[in-house]
Formats: C-alpha cells, sequence, structure tokens
C-alpha cells in the first residue's frame, strides 16, 4: 500500500488524529465548569449540562435530576456568550477533524498529500486551533449567568468563578487545540513528498 506522506507525515497524521479526537471529546462532555446546587454536584459544558433543578409538585420544593443532557433549544444556552463559544469551537473542531481524517487517508493512498496540500493542510489546522482557542476565551463570559451564578454560590461574574472551579473537558479542549496549532501546523510543512513531474 503506497502511502503519500513522509516518515514526518506519517507522525502529524497520527497526532493530528489525537489532537482532533481530544478536542472533540473535550467540546462535547458537559464538564468544562463544575459546582454544587442544592447539595448535589453539577457540571456544564458549552452546550450541555448535568444535573438541574426541576420544581417537584408532591413534596413543594426544588429537588435536583442527576442526569446529563443537551439544553433543549440553542436558545436554552444559558448565555450569548456560550452560544457564541458553541459556534466557534464546533468549527474548530470539526476543521481538525477533517485535516486528520484526510491526513490518516494519506498513509494508505499515493498522491494524495502534496508538500502543498500539506501545508494547506497545515493552514486549516491553525484555523481550526485558533476557533477553538477564541471559544475557550470566551467561555468565560458566560460565567455571570443566572444559571451559573445559582451553582456557583451567587459569587461568579466573568472571569470569576466563584465557589466553582474549571473541569477536565475545559482542559481537554484547549490542549488538544494549543497541540494542533504550535506541533501539528509546524509537522504539516513537511508531511507530502515532493510531486513526482512526468514527461508528457
Amino acid at each position: 500500500m503506497a502511502s503519500s506522506l513522509t516518515c514526518t507525515g506519517v507522525i502529524w497524521a497520527f497526532l493530528s488524529f489525537l489532537c482532533a479526537a481530544t478536542s472533540c471529546v473535550g467540546f462535547f462532555m458537559p464538564y468544562w465548569l463544575w459546582g454544587s446546587q442544592l447539595g448535589k454536584p453539577v457540571s456544564f459544558g458549552t452546550f450541555r449540562r448535568c444535573s438541574y433543578p426541576v420544581h417537584d409538585e408532591s413534596r413543594q420544593m426544588m429537588v435536583m435530576v442527576e442526569e446529563c443532557g443537551r439544553y433543549a433549544s440553542f436558545q436554552g444556552i444559558p448565555s450569548t456568550e456560550w452560544r457564541i463559544c458553541t459556534i466557534v469551537t464546533g468549527l474548530g473542531c470539526g476543521l481538525l477533524l477533517l485535516v486528520a481524517l484526510t491526513a490518516l487517508m494519506g498513509c494508505c493512498v499515493s498522491e494524495l498529500i502534496s508538500r502543498t496540500v500539506g501545508r494547506v493542510a497545515g493552514g486549516i489546522q491553525f484555523l481550526g486551533g485558533l476557533l477553538i482557542g477564541a471559544g475557550c476565551a470566551l467561555y468565560p463570559l458566560g460565567w455571570d449567568s443566572e444559571e451559573v451564578r445559582q451553582t456557583c454560590g451567587y459569587i461568579s461574574g466573568q472571569f470569576d468563578l466563584g465557589k466553582c472551579e474549571i473541569g477536565w473537558a475545559y482542559y481537554c479542549t484547549g490542549a488538544g487545540a494549543a497541540a494542533a496549532m504550535l506541533l501539528c501546523t509546524w509537522l504539516a510543512c513537511f508531511s507530502g513528498k515532493k510531486q513526482k513531474h512526468y514527461p508528457y
């Protein structure tokens, strides 16, 4: 099976897949922000949440439903900043995944990744990482929403966690994007083989 990648290109392909998978898993998981409400642990992502309060009619009190899920609608996401973060981070993850899958195909298909295509792919990875980084930077702007304030002891605000903590999924998403921007973009420049020039 012929490959269109150099040895560096093979490393780039697998590292690209690892970075894309890390960012995508972090983006999808609702563990960007941890706190507690009514004595139960609560966590948030950009478009998902674990544990939420509901009014129990039989007991006439608020109780926590301990399950994870997406918000019912896009408008249900607690803040405008988190809605923008969801779109921007999702686009970035999509770009990283697209390049990673193309790079992995380059391991098996000859003449798929040339030097020029590798450099363009590196540029797309840089853009994807930049979008995810922007999403991670926007996320703290939504910490002043009512849902987050309820969970963080009513003392949280923009860039102020209150009683909450940043979760592992936030770090995971950011780390995957940073590695894609810094390492994969550089490796992509050396990933493709020189194209053969045929005399006809």
